[in-house]
């Protein structure tokens, strides 16, 4: 935090609101956010993160820009898995053409390094819709929600897990039995994945994690 800086804000929004940092203001994320019937409270005090939201969830939005300016987007993410926060983080990366060629790298460097999630969206658009869901499904309590495991389990972890090629839903959450978060699914052996999807899945999350690995050292 900058000095003379107010503090962050640490506090969720009420439900259908999310609360936006003031950069984003006049940008085709927010309009995209109110288009789909969602209050954004502007704030210039949020920290490093770029929305937070009613769920207890904060968001850091790394763009194809942050992504050419590597070194600047690094330094972002530590600063915000450091961030003191009892809000769950997220990392949003923007994706093209262009910027395809560096997302091995921010994956290593977001999901392995820091133990973060991480979804890829094409643009503010997806973004915007991809937030406005989370806010809506997954933003209100309500004593008659039945506990099932899909529905306990963090729905952005259980999507960060379906990225993994070979793993629908029912490996993913066969996995997230097992293992409590991405980290330690990217962090598993051969042996211990085996029992849990078979040797040929085994294989295919594995190899997709390491060959990440190698990819961006």
């Amino acid at each position: 935090m900058e000095p003379g800086a107010p503090p962050p804000v640490n506090a969720a929004p009420p439900y259908g609101h999310v609360i936006c940092c003031e950069k984003w203001r006049n940008s085709t994320l927010v309009q995209n956010l109110k288009a789909r019937g969602v209050r954004v409270l502007l704030e210039k005090a949020l920290g490093v993160a770029d929305f937070q939201l009613s769920n207890r969830r904060k968001i850091l939005y790394v763009s194809e820009c942050d992504l050419v300016a590597a070194s600047s987007y690094k330094r972002k993410l530590l600063r915000f898995r450091n961030s003191s926060s009892s809000f769950q983080e997220l990392v949003l990366v923007e994706t093209s053409r262009l910027s395809q060629q560096y997302f091995p790298a921010v994956q290593k460097t977001v999901v392995l390094d820091l133990g973060l999630s991480l979804l890829p969206v094409d643009g503010q658009t997806e973004a915007a819709q991809l937030i406005a869901q989370m806010i809506y499904t997954d933003g209100r309590d309500t004593p008659f929600r039945r506990r099932t495991l899909s529905q306990m389990l963090d729905p952005v972890v259980l999507a960060v897990v379906q990225q993994v090629p070979g793993v629908g839903r029912v490996k993913a959450l066969a996995l997230l039995r097992k293992f409590s978060s991405v980290h330690e699914i990217c962090s598993a052996t051969l042996e211990q994945l085996e029992p849990v999807v078979g040797p040929a899945g085994a294989k295919h999350i594995y190899h997709f994690f390491h060959s990440q690995t190698a990819a961006g050292t």
